[in-house]
């Protein structure tokens, strides 16, 4: 599938701002499943200036100052990707398997997967998150059926509620509440994975929305999702689920970025002087794009 996705996010202040500095990951990233043809980032005001650099984890990381007074700050990401089907191929690799060949090093991207073994801002591996999934992580079953297995277990014993958390709603609360959003189920899927010694990943991108059957497609309601990424061993490789919506990711799941927690891959995050009482709008438009040919 190839989408236009549309990202807009609107800051607008009771008064005005005199200097702003902001860090933006908003851009998709070509990973197994997706291609990614063109980004284009608009902002107003206009900053003089904007860098890029590329982080630690592979993400796109863009950043600019406003030195200017403005009431209004708007932020347009617009991407042009195309979405894979990836059905993982066939392995043996087991959930023990995997946990010994990055702890005593012996897999061969043991460095570049070990930052997703362990605690991170947002997640601490733990008894409870340990105890929970022993049934599904059992240490001789093969890893993308154990994966998948505790996935469907979030699925089942989680309800999703947009009102029960918020944004720095810590992971323990989350589970011990047995409630959240994607951002929740997923924090719990790695700190489940990762206390059984299974590198993990947390991944912020788009979910393609359907509407009901002979509804329109509503511009700008498509949304915001999070879900996460297994490590399965060097010839399979990481691949995606989505405990919110007991699936693996296909082709409605678009990528922008992936990290140890929420808290590496925040879309827009700064600091502003002034301001008053400000109020944050966001839309999400993912359409779908026809291809001659």
């Amino acid at each position: 599938m190839r989408y236009r996705i549309t990202h807009v996010t609107e800051y607008v202040y009771s008064t005005p701002v005199s200097v702003c500095h902001n860090v933006v990951m908003l851009t998709p990233r070509n990973c197994p499943r997706m291609v990614v043809h063109q980004h284009l980032l608009s902002i107003n005001p206009s900053p003089d200036r904007t860098y890029q650099r590329i982080d630690m984890f592979g993400n796109v990381v863009r950043r600019f100052s406003l030195e200017e007074s403005h009431a209004r700050l708007t932020i347009e990401a617009v991407s042009d990707v195309t979405v894979k089907e990836r059905v993982p191929q066939a392995s043996t690799a087991t959930c023990a398997g995997i946990a010994a060949a990055i702890s005593e090093r012996r897999d061969p991207h043991w460095l570049e997967v070990a930052p997703f073994v362990f605690d991170s801002p947002r997640i601490r591996r733990d008894d409870p998150f340990r105890e929970y999934a022993k049934t599904d992580l059992q240490p001789g079953r093969p890893v993308l059926e154990a994966a998948r297995a505790l996935t469907q277990r979030i699925f089942k014993d989680f309800r999703y509620d947009k009102d029960a958390t918020q944004v720095d709603t810590p992971t323990s609360a989350a589970f011990a509440a047995r409630h959240g959003v994607c951002q929740d189920f997923a924090h719990v899927g790695v700190a489940c994975l990762r206390s059984h010694g299974i590198p993990a990943r947390y991944v912020s991108g788009y979910l393609r929305t359907l509407p009901p059957a002979g509804k329109p497609r509503l511009v700008g309601a498509d949304q915001s999702h999070a879900w996460l990424a297994v490590y399965c061993g060097a010839e399979v490789g990481w691949v995606d689920f989505d405990p919110t919506n007991d699936c693996l990711c296909g082709t409605d799941h678009v990528t922008v970025a992936g990290g140890r927690d929420y808290s590496d891959v925040v879309p827009i995050k700064g600091v502003f002087l002034g301001g008053g009482e400000p109020t944050l709008s966001v839309s999400v438009d993912v359409a779908p794009v026809s291809v001659p040919g």
